[in-house]
């Protein structure tokens, strides 16, 4: 194994303290791979808190410092020398002016202002509408605010968002917020690799397995023979084993890689949020991750979430909420009764966690609740439920079948759909139509039968657990469909990918093939997604809000990121606004770079 691999979770240091992390762990000062201003500078390795920066007029510099959060010292990319970068304190109807610096010597950089309404000259995707910012060069970002909430920027340019390109931007609104609160703070959670990000990369093309290391056992077997019966059970392990995969493959990346951080700081670290009992708490959870979905809880706490991706929604009162890359959640807690309370915050696949807490004064922990116990996928996870669709019949000789020989037929297929339907389907028709480019396509392993968009479902690992967890579907934003038009056409995209050959892409096609969608300026329209591979995707498309929509087809939530589980057919609608090249894709950024990535253009 080359040298590029020698930094993964097989290292010298045991599981439990990679998880953990180091409690001083962060940027290392005056060890920096470039000049780390005075103002971050301290005598030991420690975290450094993220800086706030205010007003219009705002500078940042992009660069290398060294930083240590498991006991090795790696390089990251940074942003005034922060990781995360510093949180930007704007206010809505402001003309901000954020100039860039790029400080590194052999990469071009940029930033994308996630989630912010701008020109497509300025919303920082290198080889769309702006050319990225060579080295030694600054780019002068300039736009105005026409909005307010909790949103957060990152690099555009490769893998710099995963090696710790990142940030919260905080738009402070002109009209006060439908709420009270007392104070607030801003939560962001990230993963980390010690691994360099391109050789990650590398390895998930050669091993996209490679931290699936909980593969169903023999003693397995005999408890599902036991409880669900041999007959069952050896139909159950037949249809896995005819699709090449496994139900315990959540996440492409985990723990095994990666150590999760809040605020920049390893759960050793105890990252501290400061409250007076009884007061109310907002906390702005943001999701700056590369790969990683987080299941957020605050043991003791209920939560009341007041805002999704900057947005205000009908107040909504859980125990705890499934936070994909990219998204927000803005959250209100009223802690009082004791002096300390556990911001726990675990990975989808139940591999690890990030946490910290809130405390009446600093140097307090309250307990840290074990990890839920791994989830495993079901054939109805992802949309092979044949109960509604005549039974297991069609699995057996169509979808299973094909699994692994380039979909010939597809579920699609198997089920009795038009595998081979363009879009453009009636609002009301909600059987995939998958493309001919999805037909016998070494890029494509499986295909789904999804018609639902499962709203009101909790998801994988979160169904049944005691808990109260957020849906989309019991949000509501606190307005109406700001458009007000019904859509007069729809674009339907299918997920999809191959999950050895780790390919991912829309239809089929990845970025580098496919053509341009064309919108046209102005126009009301419907996006369809579904989600054909076994994976969960938060799709975003830059420019432009996504406009969620119920089961029925009416406007339900607005949001920059839609999230789509396995299985899934999800609508959102679509104000073509914004004239120019927009990206549109996943935002697992793996998933992004191998390809589930397109551009919008919309036109006058």
């Amino acid at each position: 194994m080359s040298s590029d691999f020698l930094s993964d979770s097989r290292s010298a240091l045991s599981r439990r303290r990679f998880v953990q992390g180091l409690a001083l762990g962060g940027v290392v000062a005056g060890a920096g791979l470039g000049r780390i201003p005075s103002a971050f500078a301290s005598t030991a390795a420690m975290a450094v808190p993220a800086t706030e920066l205010r007003g219009t007029e705002l500078s940042l510099a992009i660069g290398r410092s060294s930083v240590n959060f498991t006991g090795r010292t790696r390089g990251a990319i940074t942003v005034n020398g922060s990781l995360p970068a510093p949180i930007l304190r704007l206010r809505e109807g402001d003309l901000v002016n954020l100039r860039v610096a790029n400080t590194l010597t052999d990469e071009i950089t940029s930033i994308h202002w996630h989630g912010i309404l701008l020109p497509a000259n300025m919303d920082g995707v290198p080889g769309m509408s702006f050319n990225g910012i060579a080295p030694g060069e600054a780019y002068q970002y300039r736009f105005q605010l026409k909005q307010s909430g909790t949103y957060w920027y990152h690099s555009h340019s490769l893998f710099q968002e995963q090696a710790g390109l990142y940030g919260a931007l905080i738009v402070d609104p002109l009209a006060p917020p439908p709420y009270h609160f007392d104070r607030e703070h801003v939560v962001m959670l990230s993963d980390w690799t010690d691994m360099d990000v391109n050789a990650l990369h590398r390895r998930m093309k050669k091993m996209p397995m490679h931290d699936n290391t909980y593969l169903r056992t023999v003693g397995d077997f005999l408890r599902d023979a036991r409880n669900d019966g041999l007959r069952e059970t050896l139909s159950d392990r037949g249809m896995w084993g005819r699709m090449r995969m496994t139900p315990s493959d959540i996440s492409d990346i985990n723990a095994h890689t990666y150590t999760y951080l809040m605020n920049g700081t390893a759960p050793a670290g105890n990252w501290t949020g400061l409250f007076r009992s009884g007061e109310k708490v907002l906390l702005r959870f943001i999701n700056g991750a590369s790969m990683t979905y987080f299941d957020v809880r605050i043991p003791g706490l209920k939560m009341t979430v007041v805002a999704a991706d900057g947005q205000y929604i009908h107040p909504v009162s859980i125990d705890e909420f499934r936070i994909a890359p990219a998204e927000t959640f803005d959250v209100i807690v009223e802690p009082t009764g004791q002096d300390a309370f556990t911001l726990f915050a675990q990975d989808m696949g139940r591999t690890g966690y990030a946490c910290g807490t809130l405390a009446v004064r600093h140097g307090l922990q309250a307990p840290i609740p074990a990890i839920d116990p791994r989830p495993l996928l079901t054939m109805s996870d992802m949309g092979h439920d044949m109960g509604s669709h005549g039974g297991h019949a069609g699995m057996e000789g169509g979808c299973g079948a094909n699994m692994g020989k380039g979909m010939e037929g597809g579920c699609g297929a198997a089920m009795g759909h038009d595998a081979h339907a363009g879009h453009g389907a009636a609002a009301g028709d909600k059987s995939p139509k998958h493309k001919p480019s999805e037909t016998g396509n070494p890029l494509v392993d499986m295909q789904t039968a999804a018609t639902e968009p499962k709203l009101d479902d909790p998801g994988i690992g979160l169904r049944g657990n005691g808990r109260n967890v957020l849906t989309y579907g019991a949000m509501r934003s606190l307005f109406d469909d700001p458009d007000g038009r019904e859509p007069g056409r729809e674009i339907e995209l299918h997920l999809t990918g191959h999950m050895e050959k780790f390919a991912w892409n829309f239809d089929g096609i990845p970025f580098g093939g496919a053509e341009p969608i064309r919108l046209n300026y102005g126009e009301r329209m419907r996006i369809v997604l579904v989600n054909d591979t076994m994976m969960q995707h938060p799709i975003h498309l830059h420019g432009v809000w996504s406009d969620l929509e119920d089961a029925n087809g009416q406007f339900q939530l607005r949001k920059h990121t839609i999230d789509m589980p396995p299985g899934t057919r999800r609508t959102y609608r679509v104000r073509a606004d914004a004239l120019g090249r927009w990206a549109f894709h996943c935002h697992l950024l793996y998933h992004m770079e191998a390809g589930m990535m397109r551009e919008v253009r919309i036109d006058a």
